[in-house]
């Protein structure tokens, strides 16, 4: 026994596929962390989770990183984020008596008029919150869509999203959600709050909604209970969390205007940092509020490394992508989509996955697959510039892509611009920070320069296979991949013609 005592902040991620909770100290050097797996229902745009389970991975998760961290890591703090618009309904209890209906639920959008009825209901609402009009896949679609289909719920049920039925396990009681979690569920990000007149007209009960309140509010302390059941001492803060997008950007340490971070997984999601939120009339770019005082614009991609290496073994994978560096650049053309639809860098209910050219073998689609996403994620900056958001901030890239080094040497040469790897940009890890701001009190621009640390700077034009050309047939590749969506109706004319535009600079 005895020894000095480590001030610490755990931050807990919860995924689709798992749950991650990290233990840091003050200067984000790891001291425990663990995981658990998540498991679900898919089948026929179902996709759903049994919300007893998002508890019992917590708890296995934060149980082994509170025991890896051991009896001399004091943690004084702890924030949760989760998957955008996941939620369930709970009774007066906090038993759930609904599933968990996962953010890529897609049963809402085979309803006739349902889409329609929120967006021409919520006009006023939506032009307020600066996206103009909610997609297909969004929180209240899949709220109005179960609440028709099940009926009005019984006296006493509230809607939680995913954070929200662990935040309220922690504390042991009911917990306000917070802006970022709700906004695709139509919390008013400016008034911290719910448009209730909208809410009652698409049918959804003021009862059954929860407080609202910013990401960094503490929402309450952790119990006796869920102390003994994760290792966390009584009493410990429990801090309102965001997004798993947006706690990923935190774990990046993007903070501050012109800052941009891309994360690349199962899917794509790009996010900048701005001092005002972007009014779309399209409703592509959204804005979450950050921590920091400032706005983060941007989407999540139906694109990423799902669609790229979907049914692929980890033999394939390596032997592909070693051919994949001398196949690139690729004169075929692919948009990666694992299933129909995308929805940043643009909304196309129909676009599914797009190859143009004949591949000459799997290499070569392989190496087409990786282009696209690159090429996708081009796309995204160019609509955030056209939009005016400030982009000549760092660029950090973080998720499971940046694993493939030719992948992210690629990405560097298409953007023209140098990308950043921190190297430990976990999202909990950025619920570990607003942790620490919020209690420690130091402000969250100070806390995320002290604990992330960058890894590796990837310049455009390094690394092996980088012919004198390959900047010219990247840009000649994009121009024609920009066409191929352009004629398919799938990208308007004018973010065509802006990203043509900009395409001769970065050559």
């Amino acid at each position: 026994m005895g020894g000095a005592v480590t001030r610490a902040w755990a931050g807990v991620d919860l995924g689709t596929t798992g749950v991650r909770a990290v233990v840091v100290d003050d200067d984000g050097r790891l001291l425990g962390e663990g995981a658990a797996p998540l498991t679900g229902r898919r089948d026929d745009g179902r996709h759903e989770q049994d919300p007893e389970h998002w508890w019992r991975a917590t708890t296995a998760a934060l149980g082994e990183a509170t025991a890896a961290a051991g009896e001399h890591a004091d943690v004084a703090g702890v924030a949760v984020d989760s998957t955008s618009g996941t939620f369930t309904l709970l009774d007066a209890g906090g038993r759930p008596v609904a599933p968990g209906l996962m953010y890529d639920d897609a049963r809402a959008g085979g309803t006739a008029g349902l889409l329609d009825d929120v967006n021409r209901l919520g006009a006023a609402d939506w032009a307020t919150a600066g996206y103009r009009r909610m997609q297909r896949s969004w929180a209240l679609p899949r709220l109005v869509w179960w609440l028709r289909t099940h009926g009005r719920p019984e006296p006493g049920v509230r809607l939680a999203h995913q954070g929200d039925v662990v935040n309220e396990r922690l504390v042991g009681h009911p917990v306000a959600t917070d802006t970022s979690t709700a906004l695709k569920t139509g919390a008013d990000l400016h008034g911290v709050g719910w448009p209730g007149g909208t809410l009652a007209a698409l049918g959804v009960p003021p009862s059954l909604l929860p407080d609202v309140v910013l990401p960094g509010t503490v929402l309450g302390h952790v119990g006796d209970a869920a102390a003994e059941a994760t290792g966390l001492r009584a009493g410990t803060p429990v801090v309102a969390g965001m997004t798993d997008g947006c706690a990923s950007q935190l774990g990046a340490g993007c903070v501050t205007p012109g800052a941009v971070n891309a994360v690349l997984g199962t899917t794509l999601v790009l996010k900048a940092v701005a001092e005002r939120p972007v009014d779309d009339p399209t409703g592509v770019v959204y804005s979450h509020r950050s921590p920091a005082g400032h706005w983060l614009p941007g989407g999540a991609s139906s694109t990423g490394a799902g669609a790229v290496t979907a049914g692929l073994a980890d033999d394939d994978l390596a032997r592909l992508t070693e051919g994949a560096q001398a196949a690139l650049p690729t004169g075929v053309l692919r948009y990666p989509l694992a299933g129909q639809g995308e929805r940043f860098p643009f909304v196309a209910g129909d676009a599914h996955d797009l190859v143009v050219g004949q591949p000459r073998d799997d290499v070569e689609a392989f190496a087409a697959g990786l282009q696209g996403v690159a090429f996708a994620e081009r796309l995204c900056l160019d609509r955030l510039d056209l939009m005016g958001v400030p982009l000549d901030g760092a660029m950090r890239v973080t998720g499971g892509g940046t694993r493939n080094p030719a992948w992210t040497r690629l990405r560097a040469d298409v953007l023209g611009r140098p990308l950043e790897r921190p190297e430990n940009s976990q999202p909990a890890l950025g619920m570990a920070a607003l942790a620490a701001a919020t209690v420690g009190g130091d402000p969250l621009a100070d806390v995320v320069v002290r604990m992330v640390r960058i890894a590796e700077v990837v310049e455009p034009g390094a690394g092996p296979g980088h012919g004198g050309d390959r900047g010219d047939r990247l840009a000649e590749g994009y121009r024609r991949w920009v066409g191929a969506l352009t004629e398919r109706g799938w990208l308007a004319d004018d973010v065509a013609r802006h990203a043509l535009e900009r395409t001769p600079t970065w050559a």
